[in-house]
Formats: structure tokens, C-alpha cells, sequence
């Protein structure tokens, strides 16, 4: 789809008479002010969040005996999150994108509860999985919001800002997250912070009522939902969980869930996508591709970064989660570069730039586990890759909207997400199994044993199985990046 087709003249003329009427009005402008606060906050809880557990994340499983399920506790959000992916993009098409909205941020901090709270590493992995059902709904939710309350011209900006949102989450999540761990113990960190979601429920949800709430015409709203998609929607939740389970068992026997997890992936991914997703076909295609690889490179290789800082290098876990601590900055100046109208004509090529920055930042990451790099190093090598993503993440999001006609705009969104949390699910399950084969048991024994003292028996090839892989997917995006613009 290369050009906006309303469902009828109604709808024109509303996006019409808006943009005539105040033309220089901006996403803080007195019609949008409300609105951008409250989903900027809906997205500042989900970054505080995202710091925060993943400097707890190495105490809890250590904790809980589970570092070998490590990849798992992060795969689990991202599998369940697929099937509510789908799910809010045909509740929002049809209904609007209010109870998605609110259904996820109550399942989201349900989830926290219920990790903060689990005696075991499963039920560790359950409460992640809950939350990833909260995420799923939310993420596409906002996109439908977007698409329908803003005009084409300010959406960058308002990307910019979801960008923007991660900044204060980046510096004091793991700062505080860290403080809480060692202090109080890693089980505060999660109940903690769904107190927060009573912010983004007060000032997001009666701006959305207002300005975005309903379906976009009674047509829709009487529409059932495509009972098909549902079922494609689970299939590929449930495939990817049954990879995840056996990349993580690596036995013979693990064969029988991982033909079944592929046999269930292949036609859902066929199904939920566009036609020519994996093929990098040319505009809406390649730029749904692109940002599972972009995402799911690059948000592996950081799952690993705090607990190899730990187990090898023997950091705190404040320590280790300060040290992604300028992502956050550097990720919303790259989304505040392409936000720049002028930078418009030249999207492509800084698209390419910033996968580039992303693979040379996940080449550079594993050179800590050299005792002589200086492991500040670290932190000025993953802010270079922040800046990257930040360019790549904001442009596919703007894309995706600009190819989008208003009535597909769920769906497309949730063919994004699902790229992303796909992604996420396999790359995880792929490096997880890695990681395991090559030592992820012995990083366990050593995160027991003596890490506190920097005795600990130092393990790099776990970790280099991770982040190489990695650096290759990230490479590839490059080419993916150059497609992305509609001949």
C-alpha cells in the first residue's frame, strides 16, 4: 500500500479540515497536548520498566537457580506478546483502540506482580509471559492512536518523543533498580513499579476516549474479527515458544517440539505478513523486515550485557545496568535526527547508517571480556549503537504509518510488532541454546560462586556465541535498510 485510501469521503474531509485549520500546530499544541503527554507516559512506564527488570534480571535468576532459563525469562514477553500483537490490531481496527490499551496496561503490571512474587524460574517465566500479553496489547494500540489522532506531518515528532521517553528510565532505572536489588532484594523492583501505571490510566485514557476512542465508521465496528488471524496468531505464539523450549533442553528429544514449533512458525509468518516480508521486497515489506532484525539483534545482544558484565567482569548490578545508561540519550537524539523534516529526502541512506552503527556496536560489545579493555569501554560502544537504533526504530514506525491506509493501520501495525517480537522470540531462543551449550551452566556455578571477589572462572565463549550472530543479522539489516523506500 503506497498512498492513504480513506473508507469514505467523511473521514477526507475530517483529515482535511484538521490540517487547513491549524497547520502550524505541533504534537504540544492545544488540541495534542493531552493525548502526547498521556501516551508519552504510557511509554515511559514501559521503558522504566524494561531498565529496570533487566538489571534485576541476573540476581533473580541467580536467585532462583535459573541462569541456564536466562533467555527464556526475555523470549517469554516477547513469544506471548505476538498472539496480543494480533489481537489489539483487530480490537483496535474494529473497536478502537481504548480496552486494548487499558486490557494491556492492567495485564502488563499483573505480570510484574506475579514474577516478583514466583517462588521458581518457571513461574518467573510465567509472570513474563503475562506481561508480554500486557505489552502486546498496548504497543499496537498506540500506533492505531497515532495513526488516527495525528496528521502525517507531526508524527515524526511524536516518534521522537516515544524516543525522548526513554531518557530519564535510562539513567535512573538502573540506578535505582540497582539500589533496590542490593538493598532491599530484586522481588521490589518488579511489585514496585506497577504503582506507575496509575499515571499513564489518568492522563492517557480520557485523551484517547476524546480524540481516537471509537471505530472509524460503523462499518467497522460491525465487522467480526478474522477468526483465521486469531488462529495464525497463536499458532505463531505457540510455535515460538515450543523453539524456544527445545533450543533450551538440547537434547534429541528436543527434535519433536522444534519440527512442531517450525511447523506451526512457517505458515502463521506466511500468513500474518505481508507478501514479501521475507524476501526484503520493496517498501512496506522491507521495512517490517527490517525492524524484527534491527530490534532483534540488537536487543539480544543487550539481554546478555549486564549478566556478562556481572559473571565476568564482576560488576554490581547497578554497575552493570549504568553502564547502558547512556542508551537511553543517544537512542532519542538519533529519533530526534530523522525526526528533522529536512532529513525527510535523505531517510534511506541514514537508515543504512544507523544498522551499520548497530552492527559495529555488537562487533565491539564482547571485547570487555578481555581483562585489559577498560569496561567503561562498554558504555560509549552500546550508546554509539543506541544512536543507531534510534535512527532505524523511529523511521520504520513513521513508515509503516505513511504506507498505511487509516483503516489497516491495526493490522500493519501488529505485522511491525509481531516482526519485532519474532524476532526477538527466535534470535533469543537461538542464542539462549548457544549460550547454554557453550557454558551458560558453568556462567550459572560462577555467578554462585565467587563474582563478588572477580575470582570467578571466566567463560567468553558463551557469550561470543551470542553477540557474533548477532553482529551478522545486524549487517544484513543494512542491505534490508536500502529497500525501504517505495521506488
Amino acid at each position: 500500500m503506497t498512498a492513504l485510501e480513506p473508507r469514505d469521503a467523511e473521514v477526507t474531509a475530517a483529515l482535511v479540515e484538521t490540517t487547513v485549520a491549524e497547520p502550524a500546530e505541533g504534537v504540544l499544541g492545544r488540541t495534542y497536548r493531552a493525548l502526547s503527554v498521556g501516551i508519552v507516559s504510557v511509554v515511559l512506564l514501559i521503558a522504566f520498566e524494561a531498565t529496570a527488570v533487566g538489571t534485576a534480571m541476573p540476581v533473580a535468576a541467580r536467585e532462583l537457580h535459573g541462569i541456564p532459563l536466562y533467555a527464556f525469562a526475555f523470549s517469554a514477553y516477547f513469544t506471548t506478546s505476538l498472539f496480543a500483537m494480533v489481537l489489539s490490531g483487530q480490537w483496535a481496527d474494529r473497536r478502537g483502540p481504548l480496552a486494548p490499551l487499558a486490557t494491556g496496561i492492567g495485564a502488563f503490571g499483573a505480570g510484574l506482580v506475579l514474577s516478583g512474587t514466583a517462588g521458581s524460574m518457571w513461574m518467573f517465566v510465567l509472570g513474563r509471559a503475562v506481561q508480554g500479553i500486557g505489552g502486546g496489547l498496548v504497543i499496537v494500540a498506540l500506533y492505531v492512536v497515532i495513526g488516527r489522532a495525528y496528521p502525517e506531518r507531526i508524527r515524526p515528532g511524536i516518534m521522537a518523543g516515544f524516543s525522548a521517553a526513554w531518557i530519564v528510565p535510562s539513567v535512573v532505572g538502573p540506578l535505582a533498580s540497582g539500589t533496590v536489588t542490593e538493598h532491599l532484594g530484586w522481588r521490589w523492583v518488579f511489585v514496585g513499579i506497577p504503582v506507575l501505571i496509575l499515571l499513564p490510566l489518568g492522563l492517557a485514557l480520557p485523551a484517547i476516549r476524546r480524540m481516537a476512542g471509537g471505530p472509524t465508521d460503523a462499518e467497522a465496528a460491525a465487522e467480526p474479527f478474522d477468526r483465521r488471524r486469531i488462529r495464525l496468531a497463536l499458532g505463531i505464539s505457540v510455535g515460538a515458544g515450543l523453539l524456544q523450549y527445545a533450543g533450551q533442553e538440547l537434547r534429541w528429544v528436543s527434535l519433536v517440539p522444534a519440527l512442531a514449533g517450525a511447523a506451526l512458525l512457517v505458515p502463521a509468518v506466511r500468513g500474518l505478513l505481508p507478501r514479501g516480508t521475507v524476501r526484503a521486497a520493496r517498501g512496506l515489506p522491507a521495512v517490517i523486515l527490517l525492524r524484527g532484525m534491527s530490534a532483534g539483534s540488537f536487543i539480544v545482544a543487550e539481554s546478555f550485557v549486564p549478566l556478562m558484565l556481572v559473571t565476568q567482569r564482576g560488576l554490581s548490578p547497578t554497575l552493570a545496568g549504568l553502564s547502558l545508561a547512556a542508551g537511553g540519550l543517544t537512542w532519542a537524539l538519533g529519533s530526534y535526527v530523522l525526526a528533522r523534516p529536512r532529513m525527510e529526502t535523505h531517510r534511506g541512506t541514514l537508515m543504512m547508517a544507523g544498522m551499520v552503527c548497530v552492527t559495529l556496536s555488537i562487533l565491539a560489545a564482547p571485547s570487555v571480556l578481555i581483562q585489559a579493555v577498560p569496561v567503561w569501554t562498554l558504555a560509549l560502544v552500546w550508546g554509539f549503537g543506541c544512536f543507531g537504533m534510534g535512527m532505524v526504530i523511529a523511521s520504520t514506525s513513521v513508515l509503516l504509518l505513511k504506507l498505511s491506509a487509516p483503516h489497516e493501520a491495526g493490522a500493519n501495525s501488529a505485522a511491525l510488532q509481531i516482526s519485532d517480537g519474532l524476532a526477538n522470540a527466535l534470535l533469543l531462543a537461538a542464542g539462549g541454546a548457544a549460550f547454554a551449550a557453550l557454558g551458560g551452566g558453568a556462567v550459572g556455578a560462577a555467578a554462585h560462586g565467587a563474582v563478588g571477589s572477580g575470582t570467578a572462572p571466566a567463560h567468553p565463549g558463551a557469550f561470543m556465541v551470542v553477540f557474533l550472530p548477532m553482529a551478522a543479522v545486524a549487517l544484513t539489516g543494512v542491505w534490508v535498510a536500502s529497500r525501504v523506500q517505495p521506488r
